[in-house]
């Protein structure tokens, strides 16, 4: 299928993105990836009649650690880089392990983190992960600029609360507390190129090695028309001692908070009961993970 015709631009400043964006309303598209955005062009889902490339600005695609105070993560950065990057992996787990889930490598290898949030497809591997982590979105534009907790950055499938002026310019996660483990899981039917039926993020932080649990963040995705935090679950978990058992009754009230649907993927049935599952597995393993802290 051949793309519909549109202008190419490649701007080699964020200043000159940002105006171009700014002079062509909503009639343009941003490009980095193109993992999702060529496909939907190609099914003519998509027509803009502008495409503004981040290939040349610089910056964008640079992850950097703020000495103590966290990550911040520019919106080029692809998946195989987060997956791999030693500092995201020892302290901002559920990023890296959900990036290593995203499609496949040759997918991994394109697409980014800035195209995966703002797409806003329920499904999505990183939008729960961020969630989980407190992650912060700067948004731009010519002439403003602000900032948005990822949890109030989407508003349905597809949808989000960016402007078609706007340009999601960093995603900034704070470090975690000591004694702090974080997971990623996802569940599809095949280990490539699937789009989850469930995935879960987790964080969990612990008072010390024996205990107790301090901070509980959970995020699920694929279970509702946005990704969801299981608010009831968190304040369950939070002042007992980790456990097989608490993890399994966390599960469980976590699904309270979902909406899922049946579809040619997984019942509604099948997918409460895999929230239960992976939210009690996914707890077990950031708890593991929190018992590695090493300042």
């Amino acid at each position: 299928m051949l793309l519909p015709r549109f202008d190419y631009y490649e701007p080699a400043t964020l200043e000159e993105a940002l105006r171009l964006l700014s002079e062509m309303g909503g009639n343009a598209r941003v490009i980095a990836g193109g993992t999702d955005l060529l496909v939907r062009m190609k099914l003519k889902v998509e027509k803009p009649g502008y495409l503004i490339s981040l290939r040349k600005i610089p910056g964008l695609d640079a992850i950097v650690r703020r000495e103590n105070h966290g990550v911040t993560i520019g919106p080029a950065v692809t998946a195989a880089e987060l997956s791999r990057n030693e500092l995201l992996l020892d302290r901002f787990t559920p990023i890296a392990l959900a990036a290593g889930r995203l499609g496949a490598p040759v997918v991994r290898n394109r697409a980014t983190i800035g195209g995966n949030l703002v797409n806003a497809r329920p499904a999505a591997d990183l939008p729960p992960a961020c969630m989980v982590l407190d992650a912060t979105l700067k948004l731009k534009s010519f002439s403003n600029e602000r900032e948005i907790p990822v949890g109030e950055f989407f508003r349905g499938p597809g949808q989000t609360v960016i402007e078609p002026n706007e340009l999601l310019v960093s995603i900034f996660a704070p470090i975690p507390a000591p004694w702090t483990g974080g997971a990623y899981i996802k569940l599809g039917a095949r280990k490539a190129l699937e789009i989850s039926m469930v995935n879960v993020a987790v964080i969990l932080t612990l008072q010390s090695p024996q205990g107790p649990i301090i901070d509980a963040k959970i995020a699920l995705g694929a279970v509702a028309p946005t990704p969801v935090r299981a608010f009831a679950a968190e304040e369950f978990l939070i002042g007992r001692q980790p456990s097989d058992d608490v993890f399994a009754q966390a599960g469980v009230i976590g699904v309270g908070m979902c909406e899922p649907i049946t579809d040619h993927r997984g019942t509604m049935e099948y997918r409460c009961l895999m929230i239960e599952t992976l939210t009690s597995r996914a707890l077990r393993q950031a708890y593991e993970k929190a018992l590695t802290w090493k300042p």
